[in-house]
């Protein structure tokens, strides 16, 4: 699996309050949210609104994009949360 670059046009999504990016298997497309609890977990210093998030995201991508693939079941469902139980 590989990650695209988050979604800045989402970014911070203030139903879900997380940052939301799309990874790749193939041609199969599966959407993730890092939860703010998450965010807040890898950089505990991060501010609570759409810049300070993506920062705290781009800061921990490759922890993230690593979280994702151990979540991630090929064909399982579309779109996977990553909270801070999973870092």
């Amino acid at each position: 699996m590989r990650a695209s670059r988050v979604a800045t046009s989402c970014g911070n999504n203030l139903t879900r309050r997380a940052v939301r990016f799309w990874g790749y298997d193939s041609a199969i497309e599966a959407s993730f949210f890092v939860t703010e609890g998450a965010l807040q977990r890898l950089k505990s210093d991060a501010y609570l609104d759409e810049p300070g998030l993506l920062h705290a995201f781009d800061a921990n991508r490759d922890r993230i994009c690593a979280a994702a693939a151990r979540v991630y079941v090929r064909g399982s469902r579309g779109s996977y949360d990553l909270v801070a139980a999973n870092f």
